[in-house]
């Protein structure tokens, strides 16, 4: 091979690539629980839409992200009879693959594909909640 085809191949290996796009990929399953089981629950995301609605236990499969370097935060809302209404939190963090690009060099994979594609952003793999009875 010549050295210019040896150039053009890692260059293009090195813009391509993207740590966390590449152990990543779209959407993070969410095993949703409660105590007592069979809870009705849906999934909110930040604008207020219901994107899920189901019954305890499930797993969901969710969007970590909601745009260019902005990770979704979801709110989980609980009902049951004899239960109160319960909401609880569900936020994306930074995936820790996504740091994989600083320490091999690859700024690309940091600051456009990783943040384009939403592998920068992970959800938990569950999320457990306890409903408190009514007072009745």
């Amino acid at each position: 091979m010549s050295m210019k085809i040896i150039m053009v191949l890692g260059f293009a290996a090195t813009v391509l690539s993207a740590c966390a796009s590449i152990v990543n990929h779209g959407s993070n399953p969410v095993t949703i629980s409660s105590f007592p089981k069979h809870a009705d629950f849906d999934v909110i995301n930040q604008h207020g839409k219901v994107i899920h609605s189901g019954t305890t236990p499930e797993t969901v499969s969710l969007k970590p992200d909601a745009g260019y370097f902005r990770g979704e935060k979801y709110t989980l809302k609980f009902q049951k009879e004899g239960f109160g209404v319960q909401t609880a939190p569900l936020n994306a963090d930074l995936n820790t693959w996504y740091w994989g690009n600083l320490l091999l060099g690859v700024i690309p994979g940091m600051l456009l594909i990783d943040p384009l594609t939403g592998a920068m952003w992970s959800l938990p793999e569950s999320k457990s909640v306890y409903l408190m009875p009514n007072p009745n």
